[in-house]
């Protein structure tokens, strides 16, 4: 859900970004038809909201030799918070997932061999409150990308 404080220009901005984070303030202001000093104040407030995190680059995890793993998670005693939290801290976890269903998280991590799978899943395992886990290797991935398109409100 967009932020009751972002209005359509705010999108605009981050639209310009997600495409080129690297783009020069005179760029994005060019883009979004305003004065680059209130493109730079418009960034800076959605910075202080917390909805620009950062600034990155994708990559091709799989040109670079990595397969993905999909790990659901059951936890037991209600220490759900405090196992996502020491999972987030592991190599190679790139999303943790809190959910509803028969399982309680669903882990996504990236690994570069089965050994370095194999470690990682027995250190999930060892976690306390861990009560198991079923790991899916992903064969082919169609579609990874978090960076969606920025919708205006009813759009």
């Amino acid at each position: 859900m967009v932020n009751l404080s972002t209005d359509r220009i705010d999108l605009e901005i981050l639209r310009a970004l997600l495409e080129d984070s690297k783009a020069s303030l005179r760029k994005v202001a060019k883009h979004v038809g305003l004065a680059p000093g209130t493109v730079l104040s418009r960034i800076e407030r959605i910075k202080k909201q917390g909805i620009l995190r950062r600034y990155t680059i994708s990559l091709d995890y799989e040109k670079l030799g990595y397969s993905t793993a999909i790990t659901e998670i059951t936890v037991s005693k209600g220490k759900l918070v405090e196992v996502e939290e020491q999972l987030a801290k592991l190599p190679g976890v790139c999303a943790v997932y809190d959910v509803t269903g028969e399982i309680d998280a669903i882990v996504v991590v990236k690994f570069k061999d089965t050994a370095e799978l194999s470690k990682f899943t027995k250190r999930v395992l060892s976690i306390p409150n861990v009560e198991r886990t079923n790991t899916h290797v992903v064969l082919t991935t169609v579609k990874e990308d978090f960076n969606l398109a920025l919708w205006e409100r009813g759009g």
